[in-house]
């Protein structure tokens, strides 16, 4: 296991994916996919639309075997035991629900699955959330849906939250209110989120860790602050930038006017004193990588290799 994070045991460990390969069909495929979340903390996972981000999810929640690797869910080696399900609940940016429900149908059929189901705390919810009981799912909003999912899974007292790009969709508002309601279920230091998204402004409030995939690989794991200083943005004219040496550009946008890349903050040093460098965003991070033909090198702490 690697040794970046400072969770310690095995059970410190929200989820931990350790070298996980996975086919999935049309020559896409995970390969050597490891990262890890230490309990109490959010991941963003962070990848352009096919980069991999949901079938990793998949693969963590024991949805989808795995051709290679090993993945441990809150203690437990995947696929775990079927009481493992009472601890994660999972927000997707679609609902579930039959649409014909009314908010009350939606407990009474849930409520079987969870010997720790709290219909109490499910109706308080409803109520923080501005939701009625009576309203019908197939009614409710892409926001008020989000909270419902919200709703159902910290009523069977989840202890790891999975959104799959939830907020695609949504309002600035709603993506206001689903920071909030992040940063109060983290006031329990048992509870984790991973949250997968394309919008990396998500991310800027409420993520802790943040791993990057593209093309089913591991770009690079850990600290979101130690992955913004791991990269630079480098801007010049039309001339400038053309095979440096020693310099890898990530995702070049070349233009008549000039060219704008990523690079590493180690390599930013080599460049000429007459390229503007300066700190990237997570955006800026996320738009290059997701420009670059190929994966690029997977660092993860002191660990590295080339993919």
């Amino acid at each position: 296991m690697s040794d970046f994070f400072s969770g310690g045991a095995p059970g410190d460990l929200a989820f931990a994916l350790r070298g996980v390969d996975c086919a999935v069909g049309n020559g896409f495929a995970l390969r050597d996919v490891s990262f890890e979340l230490p309990t109490g903390y959010v991941m963003g996972l962070i990848g352009a639309n096919g980069a991999g981000k949901t079938t990793t999810i998949r693969c963590l929640l024991g949805m989808r075997g795995v051709d290679a690797g090993e993945i441990e869910l809150l203690g437990h080696r995947v696929p775990g035991p079927v009481a493992l399900r009472q601890e994660v609940g999972v927000v997707l940016d679609h609902t579930y629900l039959v649409g014909e429900w009314r908010l009350t149908d939606a407990e009474r059929a849930l409520r079987p699955f969870y010997t720790r189901w709290d219909g109490v705390r499910y109706r308080q919810l409803l109520a923080e959330f501005g939701l009625d009981l009576r309203a019908k799912v197939k009614d409710l909003s892409r926001g008020m849906a989000m909270k419902l999912m919200i709703a159902i899974a910290l009523s069977h007292q989840a202890r790891l939250l999975v959104f799959d790009e939830p907020t695609s969709g949504l309002d600035p508002v709603a993506r206001d209110e689903l920071a909030g309601i992040i940063g109060d279920f983290l006031l329990d230091e048992g509870h984790s989120v991973l949250f997968s998204t394309h919008i990396t402004s998500d991310l800027d409030r409420i993520g802790d860790f943040v791993t990057l995939i593209h093309g089913g690989r591991i770009v690079r794991t850990g600290p979101k602050d130690e992955v913004l200083a791991a990269y630079r943005i480098v801007r010049g004219g039309p001339d400038d930038l053309i095979d440096p040496v020693g310099v890898e550009l990530i995702g070049p946008r070349r233009s008549a006017t000039g060219i704008q890349a990523l690079v590493r903050a180690e390599e930013a040093v080599l460049l000429d004193s007459d390229v503007l460098v300066e700190a990237p965003s997570l955006e800026d991070i996320a738009i290059h990588i997701g420009l670059s033909p190929s994966a690029a090198v997977v660092r993860t702490g002191s660990q590295e290799g080339v993919v």
